[in-house]
């Protein structure tokens, strides 16, 4: 378990009445946040402590792994100036009864501020420009000995839960809806050809004409080495919802793979370098992986690129892994 900080003066009550985070993905000069990275490092159980107008006034337990999603639409004017597609992390909130200033309690706090990427002012204002930061167990006791049992039974475990969830299949809210959108959108689109409209929509499934293109290049899971097309579907390398039609049915933009590993990679689980290293997020659960066919105990090249493959896959690895910050 981790814990984490969210300063959400602007969308507090969107975020909670709506059970979840959201950031853009990147600065509006395309540079990386260290607080937007932050995001792709929660995990479902992890611990979020939400600070609005000066009060922590509610606590959160996250459900998923980050995801990508576009803006809330609830947002309004709030972040008018955010991308449109962002990370998006489900979460279970709890008002609290007891809420604490922490600017009234600094004499305890000060001394277990973080050295670096502090969510809080040595006078206990909210540090701006700070989204999502991590927060050291230290800190975390010292917030929940001022709050009490409401933060220190979660910190226990003691909350209610699916005891069987898989987290790794578990579906992001809001994921499927967007691509819906973005499907009818695509149906609604009067300059395409029907036959090419179907095309498109069947890319979105990993099958069609889209599986074609790949199988050109591509025969095989490049992790689980099965081969037989029945058990096989074209996972996008550049995500469908986030390619243009012409890269939905590119051939260079797909691989062959198991449906686990298929669901793996889409949702950034795993990624690959240029050079063929298979590589696996750290937020990653690694019996959960080992089970669905990837070796985690041990480095595994999956061959060779093309140009293009590369490219696509410069692209997973920015937007979609879900990788450590920088």
């Amino acid at each position: 378990m981790r814990y984490w900080w969210v300063n959400q003066n602007q969308t507090f009550a969107h975020e909670i009445a709506g059970g979840y985070l959201w950031s853009p993905k990147r600065k509006t000069d395309g540079s990386r946040n260290p607080f937007y990275e932050s995001m792709r490092e929660v995990s479902p159980g992890d611990l979020i402590l939400s600070f609005s107008d000066t009060f922590i006034p509610a606590v959160g337990v996250a459900k998923s792994y980050c995801y990508e999603c576009p803006k809330p639409a609830e947002f309004g004017k709030a972040g008018a100036y955010w991308e449109l597609v962002g990370w998006k992390v489900d979460v279970y909130y709890r008002a609290l009864n007891h809420k604490i200033r922490p600017s009234e309690n600094m004499e305890r706090l000060r001394p277990t501020l973080p050295k670096k990427y502090s969510p809080l002012q040595s006078n206990g204002n909210g540090n701006q420009g700070v989204y999502l930061a991590e927060i050291s167990s230290e800190f975390m006791v010292a917030l929940a000995e001022l709050i009490g049992q409401e933060v220190t039974l979660l910190m226990r475990g003691n909350y209610v839960a699916e005891p069987q969830a898989d987290y790794h299949k578990m579906q992001a809210v809001g994921l499927v809806e967007w691509e819906e959108y973005l499907q009818q959108k695509l149906r609604d689109d009067a300059k395409l050809e029907e036959t090419e409209k179907e095309a498109i929509v069947m890319s979105r499934r990993g099958q069609g004409k889209f599986k074609q293109n790949v199988s050109l290049l591509e025969h095989r899971c490049r992790i689980t080495q099965v081969d037989r097309p029945e058990h096989l579907r074209a996972s996008h390398i550049k995500p469908w919802r986030d390619s243009s039609n012409q890269e939905r049915l590119d051939g260079e933009n797909g691989f062959l793979l198991t449906p686990s590993i298929d669901h793996l990679f889409d949702r950034g689980f795993i990624s690959f370098e240029d050079n063929g290293k298979l590589l696996v997020s750290p937020v990653a659960y690694a019996p959960a992986l080992q089970r669905m066919g990837v070796p985690t105990g041990e480095a595994l090249n999956v061959g060779i690129f093309t140009v293009e493959q590369k490219r696509n896959l410069d692209f997973h690895r920015n937007f979609v892994f879900l990788e450590a910050k920088r």
